[in-house]
């Protein structure tokens, strides 16, 4: 089965207001799928809804084969990795210790945990002299490094990725782009990134799911987005982000 993560007719309201039509889609293994679409037409929810943070009204998500339920939500976390705009980091807490928080509290052993903070130091390009510095110390840029070595620190089968760039400056932005490209390569990651940026969805993006008040409008890449559109919505998204011109 090559999908990983599967919503099938998964819908959710706040307060008698649908945030999420009944929605159908799935990540699939190795490859990152991107939610892109206005302010408040529901990517955040998606997110939250595969992680269990709220439950959804219905339909059902299913990770590696089986639905998520409250019953089993804590052991498919340890599965999971999420980044967060801003990064989400403890400000009390050094680098070092935001990035081991669970391993420690998984009782790790202390040499596996240091061999691991090495190796995501390395893949992440931040310098291991920053580690005993804490958020507030740290630029935008490192500190979501900071959070992107947290996130992969168990190894996960799945990372979600909620607007993790939007914070951050253009030059500091396109280089974070570029190191997220070729991690999700390196470790073959399966990922699911929220984004309002069509250039950087393109650009990460295997696949693109274009999302317009709680409704999947259209899947599929850029290309077909692009060429193909379901509707005017389509075309008008796209035209409208001048970024585009670009690709």
């Amino acid at each position: 089965m090559s999908a990983l993560v599967q919503l099938v007719d998964v819908a959710k309201g706040f307060a008698g207001t649908t945030a999420l039509h009944p929605a159908n889609f799935s990540v699939e293994r190795g490859k990152t799928t991107v939610l892109i679409g206005p302010s408040g037409c529901g990517k955040s929810t998606l997110l939250r809804l595969i992680i269990r943070l709220i439950e959804p009204d219905a339909g059902t998500v299913d990770f590696d084969g089986a639905p998520i339920t409250p019953d089993n939500i804590d052991m498919l976390r340890r599965r999971i990795g999420y980044v967060i705009q801003e990064g989400g980091l403890f400000p009390h807490l050094t680098a070092r210790a935001n990035v081991l928080l669970m391993a420690r509290h998984l009782g790790k052993a202390a040499d596996e945990m240091r061999e691991r903070l090495s190796e995501l130091c390395e893949l992440t390009r931040f310098s291991e002299n920053l580690l005993a510095r804490y958020p507030v110390e740290l630029s935008g840029g490192q500190r979501q490094r900071v959070s992107l070595m947290r996130s992969l620190m168990l190894s996960p089968e799945l990372l979600l990725l909620d607007e993790p760039l939007g914070a951050l400056d253009p030059l500091v932005r396109a280089s974070l782009q570029k190191d997220l490209k070729e991690i999700f390569s390196r470790l073959q990651q399966t990922a699911l990134l929220v984004t309002h940026d069509l250039a950087e969805a393109a650009y990460l993006g295997d696949k693109i799911v274009l999302m317009n008040e709680g409704r999947i409008v259209q899947q599929g890449s850029i290309v077909d987005l692009r060429e193909k559109p379901a509707d005017a919505f389509v075309s008008e998204f796209l035209n409208a982000q001048r970024s585009l011109a670009i690709l």
